[in-house]
Parts: C-alpha cells; sequence; structure tokens
C-alpha cells in the first residue's frame, strides 16, 4: 500500500501537524460521545450507537476539514461542502477497508473499528 500520492502529503509541515490534531480532536469528541451514549444499553444498541456516530462523523466532518482548509488556503471560497449523508453501501466499504485505497478511507475504517470497540467495552451499569 502505497500512500505517497495522498493529498495529505501536499501539505506543509505545519499543515499535516495541524490536520492530525483537528482529526484527533474530532475523534476523542465521537469517541466521548459514544462512550456516553452506550451506558446501560444493549450490545445490538451499542453496536448500532457507535455505528451511527460513525455515520454522523462521515456527513458533517467535511464541513469541518473544508474550514480547516480555509484557514491555511488562502484563494479557497467560503462554502457548504457537506453532501447527501452516506448510505449504508459507503458505512460499509469503509468499515470493510473495501473502499479506494487512501489515506483517509483507511483512516475512516480504523476510526470505526473504534468506536465499535469502544462501544463494546463499555460495561452495563448494575443496580446496587
Amino acid at each position: 500500500m502505497d500512500y505517497a500520492g495522498d493529498s495529505f502529503f501536499t501539505l506543509g509541515q505545519g499543515g499535516r501537524i495541524g490536520l492530525v490534531l483537528l482529526s484527533l480532536v474530532l475523534m476523542g469528541l465521537c469517541v466521548a460521545l459514544v462512550w456516553r451514549l452506550v451506558r446501560g444499553v444493549g450490545r445490538v444498541w451499542r453496536v448500532l450507537i457507535a455505528l451511527g456516530v460513525f455515520w454522523a462523523f462521515l456527513w458533517l466532518s467535511p464541513q469541518i476539514y473544508y474550514a480547516y482548509y480555509w484557514m491555511i488556503f488562502e484563494d479557497l471560497p467560503v462554502q457548504i461542502v457537506v453532501g447527501t449523508p452516506p448510505g449504508i453501501a459507503d458505512v460499509a466499504r469503509l468499515a470493510t477497508f473495501t473502499d479506494r485505497a487512501s489515506l483517509a478511507h483507511h483512516g475512516q475504517g480504523a476510526f470505526a473499528w473504534l468506536l465499535l470497540l469502544v462501544a463494546l467495552a463499555r460495561r452495563r451499569a448494575r443496580p446496587l
């Protein structure tokens, strides 16, 4: 697998560091949301919640990433880039690493699995 042609590497060092930091912050927020939402629910709901948060991330995060690119590139226009929500097949291709081979897609696939692991790792609250 060769990521050398990935657009990530067209950014300068500062741009790449900022993009990684932004991604880590977004991932942390999503992990915290899943951790909070799965409290006290069964396994099926945990998986559905994790996949729902991942789906929302796929749908809405392009706007956040575009805002970052808008800050580092002078000629980008201010615009809305959020499109139609991803379909089930889109989510499945990313989570199974069968979408196009790119750093972003493989990162998204790994993120889907991280959310699932976090959702399934939380123990149910036991009554006293």
